[in-house]
């Protein structure tokens, strides 16, 4: 009988922690690792809070049921319950993109340094391990699940995988544990429940012990994919002038497009994001090494996306919304929060800076095209356009630059430069102030 102690070595092991989670569905697995976390936080003093998150993706006519269980059930223990809705658009696989809202919805509830817990068991495992064998996976796909790998900010890990699914529903049956069972794990339409229903027992009548050996199999291919990494490296991060992590093109793709692919999922995965689907990736590094000097290929990964711009690839921040069109009131000493932006804002100083009649309100605009901003210190004035290109601005941040005006006179390009005007001055008087624009631009841009 599966017992909370049996996760004493994976739990002394982990580094502190502001807060531990659960990922709770209702289900037998999710049900049966939250009473046991809660059965070993009570029988060690001292660890950390332990709370659950449920996601609702509305994608069952059971989703506010199984909620509605959840918080039952969080009560009972007396945990904390996080609930969150996450958008499924589903262009393929509704799976696929369940599992992207999903870890989404997680990483956006983790506070850096939390860990969250998922209840993958053993049987997840294996079928993780042949759908990825019948997809064509690589030496890394082929290594299925890691027990552990960041998410963000925060550690994800799986302390069940060495149990079957039958051992944790013995569990749930031995403590009273309710759980809800999702219907459509019966439907055969959909890969998964195709091998589970049907494939993998009658492997079970000819290979009793498929579950160990495919295990182990799936281990040898997480140590070979370690040791082509170590060999490889792991990529340098450089960032764009407004902060996006990125890596330098052409080491990236030397040698072998094998090599390449092997380099690209280090670097996603030091950062805490899984690799794409092995065509897909392929198909970008091909993009990658062919097109033009002037193209940027792009790769929508779901919860993150790749482009090219100049030399380099990056990834890009999480917008959430389009560009402004409106203009908006701006103040000294105040700021403001623009989606799609960041957070824009007058600072005083004392020294060189912006002069302004007492009670003048500034607006912040967008590009829309034929703006023109004269440089100190240059002759004649070149378009908006024009000098983005020149200070290396990637193309998707462009039409999202903070620009400040007094009337119709355009004074800044967010941070980066100010326009030739009477209003800016080199000195202060006495008593008087100076303001100057600073532009925050979405944390997402400037992550490490």
């Amino acid at each position: 009988m599966l017992n909370y102690t049996d996760l004493d070595r994976q739990l002394n092991a982990l580094p502190a922690a502001p807060r531990w989670y659960v990922g709770f569905s209702g289900g037998v697995d999710s049900t049966v690792l939250l009473h046991l976390l809660q059965q070993w936080c009570a029988a060690n003093p001292g660890s950390p809070p332990l709370g659950a998150i449920h996601i609702n993706h509305g994608m069952q006519s059971a989703a506010a049921h199984w909620q509605r269980h959840c918080a039952v059930v969080c009560r009972s223990l007396q945990l904390p319950l996080i609930t969150c809705t996450a958008s499924v658009h589903a262009k393929g696989s509704g799976e696929a993109a369940a599992r992207t809202a999903r870890y989404r919805a997680f990483q956006e509830q983790l506070p850096p340094g939390a860990v969250l817990f998922l209840g993958h068991h053993l049987d997840d495992q294996v079928e993780t391990f042949f759908l990825r064998l019948l997809r064509g996976a690589g030496v890394e796909g082929l290594a299925a699940m890691p027990r552990r790998r960041s998410l963000g900010e925060a550690l994800l890990l799986r302390p069940l995988l060495d149990y079957t699914r039958r051992e944790l529903e013995h569990y749930a049956a031995h403590h009273g544990l309710a759980y809800v069972t999702d219907p459509s794990n019966s439907n055969t339409a959909m890969e998964r429940n195709f091998l589970r229903v049907e494939l993998l027992p009658l492997l079970a009548s000819r290979w009793p012990g498929y579950r160990q050996t495919v295990t182990r199999a799936s281990r040898h291919m997480a140590a070979a994919a370690s040791v082509l990494a170590d060999e490889l490296g792991v990529p340098e991060t450089v960032h764009s002038v407004l902060g996006d992590a990125g890596l330098v093109l052409a080491p990236l793709i030397a040698g072998s497009p094998e090599a390449a692919a092997t380099r690209l999922r280090a670097w996603l995965r030091a950062r805490g994001y899984q690799a794409p689907d092995d065509a897909a990736l392929v198909e970008f590094l091909r993009q990658l090494r062919e097109a033009d000097v002037d193209a940027n290929p792009r790769l929508a990964c779901g919860t993150y996306t790749l482009q090219r711009y100049r030399d380099r690839v990056y990834l890009l921040p999480e917008f959430g919304a389009p560009p402004p069109t409106e203009s908006l009131a701006l103040v000294p000493c105040a700021s403001r929060a623009v989606p799609g932006v960041g957070t824009v804002s007058l600072q005083r100083g004392y020294g060189a800076g912006l002069w302004l009649v007492p009670g003048e309100q500034l607006t912040l605009r967008w590009r829309q095209g034929g703006e023109r901003c004269r440089l100190p210190g240059r002759s004649g004035s070149r378009s908006l356009k024009a000098l983005l290109q020149e200070w290396h601005v990637p193309p998707w941040w462009r039409d999202r630059v903070p620009l400040l005006y007094v009337e119709d006179e355009l004074l800044a390009v967010g941070d980066l430069a100010h326009c030739e005007s009477s209003r800016w001055r080199t000195a202060a008087t006495e008593g008087e102030h100076r303001w100057n624009l600073s532009w925050e631009p979405l944390a997402s841009a400037r992550s490490d």
